[in-house]
């Protein structure tokens, strides 16, 4: 996709919606940074119904760790791979208050020094909470990126420098949003709504549905 189509392709993607927010439930740095954890192989419907017990019974690190492992289990045991979900948080909320007071750094390093933060969670929390310009690949928007020609890769890295370098700066802030979002709903894995298709003229998707 030639650099005037990817703007005009953000162009009408924040026409459409303006001010794009996680679709996660959180109350606090905290609660995301857990939320974007469990969310690994797992819907937002599904964790944001699990987390809203959850973050009630324990909405800070202090209070997840007197959860305990076996609790947190028992509040997320409806997604997948709870097990090792809840001794990851349990790990991250005690590494939090022993390594920076309770709070979640702003840092990337910091972060993917975590139990269960790998390079695209540290992205969301980096991008959402502190507001960095950076950008974190999921399945959603791998496969948008290469099926439009936006940024073809081979990987999630691959594709994350791609929409670095190509993704117009004065857009670059919202753009995991958007691309996310457009995932979800209008560029699916399977059936793509192309009919719906706010930038289906920009796209060079060859198959396209009707």
């Amino acid at each position: 996709m030639k650099r005037e189509a990817i703007r005009e392709f953000f162009h009408r993607l924040h026409d459409a919606n303006p001010n794009p927010q996680t679709e996660l439930e959180y109350a606090s740095p905290f609660q995301l940074l857990v939320a974007v954890v469990l969310s690994a192989q797992a819907t937002d419907r599904s964790v944001n119904l699990a987390t809203r017990k959850l973050f009630a019974d324990a909405p800070t690190p202090e209070a997840m760790v007197t959860l305990g492992e076996d609790g947190i289990a028992e509040h997320i045991k409806t997604i997948g791979l709870f097990r090792n979900k809840a001794r990851n948080t349990l790990a991250l909320s005690r590494l939090l208050l022993e390594r920076h007071g309770g709070e979640v750094p702003a840092e990337r390093e910091a972060l993917e020094a975590l139990p269960g933060v790998g390079r695209k969670t540290a992205n969301v929390v980096l991008n959402t909470v502190f507001r960095q310009p950076v950008m974190a690949v999921d399945t959603h928007i791998f496969r948008l990126s290469n099926r439009t020609g936006l940024a073809p890769g081979k990987d999630v890295v691959e594709v994350e420098k791609a929409l670095m370098r190509r993704v117009p700066k004065d857009y670059l802030l919202d753009a995991h949003h958007w691309l996310i979002l457009h995932g979800r709903y209008v560029c699916t894995a399977r059936s793509p709504k192309c009919s719906q298709c706010s930038v289906r003229d920009l796209c060079l998707f060859r198959d396209k549905t009707d």
